[in-house]
This record gives structure tokens, C-alpha cells and sequence, in this order.
């Protein structure tokens, strides 16, 4: 099984992300727990996990409101 991740800005369109294949669900979250701010800073605001093609969850890159 291949664990990767796609970006996507506010508005939807993609944003190239760093070759992310990993071997398992908890590297692939590692991985992304260690750049999140940067890539949120680059713009990005979705995380999208797949795995072997097929999306598994989305993820809010923004903080809260508050």
C-alpha cells in the first residue's frame, strides 16, 4: 500500500505537494504533523490522505476561528 497526500488551496485548486509515498497510515501522518504550518503557510488549506488512489479523510490546514 502506497500513503500519500494532495494540497489544496481555500478554493480548491491543487497545490504541488512534495513526494509524500509512505508505507503506512501513521508515517504518512507523521509525515504531514512535521510540515503542515509550512505548507499552510505556501497557502495550502486542505490535506487530502490517499491511499492507493483513494482518498481516506480531508483535513482543515486553517487554524479555528476563535
Amino acid at each position: 500500500m502506497t500513503w500519500t497526500w494532495k494540497l489544496e488551496d481555500a478554493d480548491g485548486n491543487a497545490i504541488e505537494t512534495p513526494d509524500s509515498d509512505l508505507g503506512s497510515q501513521g508515517d504518512a501522518e507523521s509525515w504531514l504533523g512535521e510540515r503542515w504550518r509550512e505548507f499552510a503557510d505556501q497557502g495550502a488549506a486542505v490535506a487530502i490522505l490517499v491511499e492507493d488512489g483513494a482518498t481516506v479523510y480531508r483535513m482543515d490546514l486553517t487554524p479555528a476561528e476563535e
